[in-house]
C-alpha cells in the first residue's frame, strides 16, 4: 500500500456471552500468504491471530480506530496523540516503573504511534509469556487512571514535543499544507493538533477523561497477535483478560470536506534552507475495491520513482533536484496524493513545477506502455511481499487494513486491484484527480510567498 505523503515531513509519530461467537478463517489466495483467523467477541472486540514460524517470538498489537480525525470539537485537538503518551503512565496495579520492569522480565519491548485515523500500541516479545502481555495490556486499556497533576505533566511533555518537531521547516510545511487543503474536515489539523490547543491542553483534564471513555472501548479496538501462537490460545487469553471490558455507546459524524474548486497555496519562508516544491492533489478515501487508488499508486511508480525518466533528468542528469518522489497515504476519508521535490536552486522552482505538470499531463493524454505498467505492478506486489518477513512486520501490515476498513483480511482484495488496472484506468484516474481545482501547491523558500507565474495558472 501507500506509505508516503510528504516524505520529508513524515521522517521528522469480555466475554459477556460466547454463545454467538464464530471463528472466521480467511483463506483467500493473494499477496498475503498466511492464514488470518478472526474472532469477534460479544463486546465488539475483534481478535486476529496469524500463526507464523518464529519460534519463541510473538508480536502483540492493539489497534484503536481513533486518531486526530476523530477530534471534532473546536479547541480539542491533539488528544489522540496525548493518550499515546498517557497510556504509558501506569495504573494502580502496574505503575510506570513496574510496567517497564515486567516488560524486561518477559523480554518484550513496547511502543505506540498515532496518526489521523488511528492509534496503535505494539509490543514484541517471548511468545511463551503471551499471557503476561495480555494481562499488562488489558490492565491499562481497562483500568487507566491518572491524576490531574499527572495529566498536566504529560500535557507539558506533549507541548515540548510539538515545539521540537515543528522547529523543522518540513514539519511547518506539512502542517500548513493540510491546514490549507482542508477547510472543514478534521484532516486540517495534524496528529499533534493545533498549537493553540496544545498550549491549552493542561486546562482540559475533564475533557481528557471524556475522550478516553469514548474511544478506549472494545468496539473501537482490534487485537492482532502474530508469531509462535495458536488461534485457540489467543482467543482464550482474549476472553480471559478482555472479557469484562464494557462496550461503549459513543458515535460521531466526521465533517465532510466540500469539493475543492481552486488551486490553493501554502508557503513557509525559510532562509538558508533547501527550496521545496510539493504539489498536493485530493485523492479518494481508501476502499479495498477502489481502482483509482491503485492507478494513482502506479502513476507515482511509473512517473516519479528513481527509475523514471523524469527522475533521471532532474536529479541525475541536470542535478536541479536533490530528491523527487510521489504518492499518497491510504486514509479513511479523502486525503492527498503528492509529488514532492527538494531543489538545489530556488530559481528553478517554476521550471521544475512545469516539468512535473508536463509529466502528469502525459498520464492524462497518453496510454502508458503495457510492459512498463506490468513492471510497476510487479514491483509493488514484490515490495509488499518481501516486507512481511517477521511477526512485527506482518502485524504492522495488517494493522493498516484494520484501521482503514475494520477487516485485516482486506489485504488480498486491496492488492488484487493492481492486476486489474489498464492504461485506460490510469488515464481516467489522472484526469479525475490530478487537476488544478483539486491542487494545493506547498513551497519552502527564502521568499515571503510563492508567486505563481501568469503563464502557469492556465495549466492543469
Amino acid at each position: 500500500m501507500k506509505y508516503r505523503f510528504i516524505a520529508f515531513a513524515l521522517s521528522a509519530l469480555f466475554v459477556i456471552s460466547c454463545s454467538s461467537l464464530k471463528e472466521e478463517e480467511e483463506k483467500e489466495q493473494g499477496v498475503f500468504p498466511y492464514e488470518i483467523h478472526q474472532t469477534r467477541l460479544d463486546n465488539g472486540l475483534n481478535v486476529v491471530t496469524v500463526p507464523y514460524n518464529s519460534p519463541g517470538l510473538a508480536a502483540f498489537y492493539i489497534v484503536v480506530r481513533a486518531g486526530s480525525r476523530n477530534e471534532i470539537e473546536p479547541g480539542k485537538t491533539g488528544f489522540a496523540h496525548f493518550f499515546e503518551h498517557m497510556m504509558f503512565r501506569g495504573t494502580e496495579k502496574y505503575s510506570k516503573e513496574k510496567y517497564s520492569e515486567e516488560l524486561k522480565a518477559i523480554g518484550a519491548a513496547a511502543n505506540a504511534n498515532t496518526w489521523w485515523d488511528r492509534t496503535v500500541y505494539h509490543m514484541t516479545g517471548n511468545a511463551n509469556m503471551l499471557d503476561k502481555m495480555f494481562e499488562l495490556e488489558s490492565d491499562r486499556f481497562m483500568n487507566l487512571k491518572y491524576s490531574e497533576a499527572d495529566f498536566k505533566v504529560e500535557a507539558g511533555a506533549v507541548k515540548g514535543e510539538y515545539t521540537k518537531n515543528y522547529a523543522s521547516p518540513y514539519m511547518k510545511l506539512y502542517e500548513k499544507t493540510y491546514n490549507t487543503a482542508f477547510k472543514t474536515h478534521t484532516y486540517s489539523h495534524t496528529t499533534m493538533g493545533f498549537w493553540e490547543d496544545v498550549v491549552d491542553m493542561p486546562n482540559q483534564y475533564e475533557y481528557s477523561l471524556k475522550f478516553f471513555d469514548r474511544f478506549y472501548k472494545p468496539e473501537y479496538c482490534t487485537i492482532i497477535v502474530v508469531g509462535d501462537v495458536t488461534p485457540e490460545k489467543v482467543d482464550a487469553l482474549a476472553k480471559e483478560y478482555f472479557g469484562k471490558w464494557k462496550h461503549g455507546s459513543y458515535t460521531q459524524e466526521i465533517p465532510v470536506e466540500p469539493e475543492q474548486t481552486e488551486t490553493r497555496y501554502a508557503h513557509v519562508q525559510e532562509k538558508n534552507f533547501p527550496p521545496v516544491l510539493s504539489l498536493n492533489y485530493k485523492d479518494p478515501a481508501f476502499s479495498a475495491d477502489n481502482k483509482d487508488l491503485a492507478a494513482l499508486d502506479l502513476i507515482a511508480s511509473i512517473g516519479f520513482s528513481e527509475k523514471s525518466p523524469l527522475y533521471k533528468k532532474l536529479v541525475v542528469d541536470q542535478r536541479k533536484v536533490r530528491s523527487l518522489d510521489a504518492g499518497g497515504l491510504d486514509m479513511v476519508d479523502p486525503g492527498l496524493w503528492s509529488v514532492n521535490a527538494v531543489l538545489v536552486n530556488p530559481n528553478d522552482m517554476t521550471e521544475v513545477k512545469n516539468e512535473i505538470e508536463e509529466e502528469l499531463n502525459k498520464f492524462k493524454t497518453q496510454p502508458v506502455d503495457s510492459a512498463e505498467l506490468a513492471q510497476a505492478k510487479s514491483h509493488i506486489m514484490y515490495q509488499y511481499a518481501m516486507g512481511i518477513d517477521s511477526p512485527d512486520a506482518i502485524a504492522n501490515s495488517l494493522a493498516w487494513f484494520t484501521w482503514l476498513t475494520g477487516n485485516p483480511a482486506d489485504v488480498n482484495r486491496a492488492y488484487a486491484r493492481y492486476e486489474t488496472i489498464t492504461p485506460q484506468d490510469i488515464m481516467d484516474a489522472a484526469n479525475r484527480y490530478l487537476v488544478s481545482q483539486h491542487l494545493t501547491v506547498a513551497t519552502i523558500s527564502a521568499d515571503e510567498e510563492y508567486v505563481e507565474p501568469e503563464t502557469d495558472k492556465t495549466k492543469m
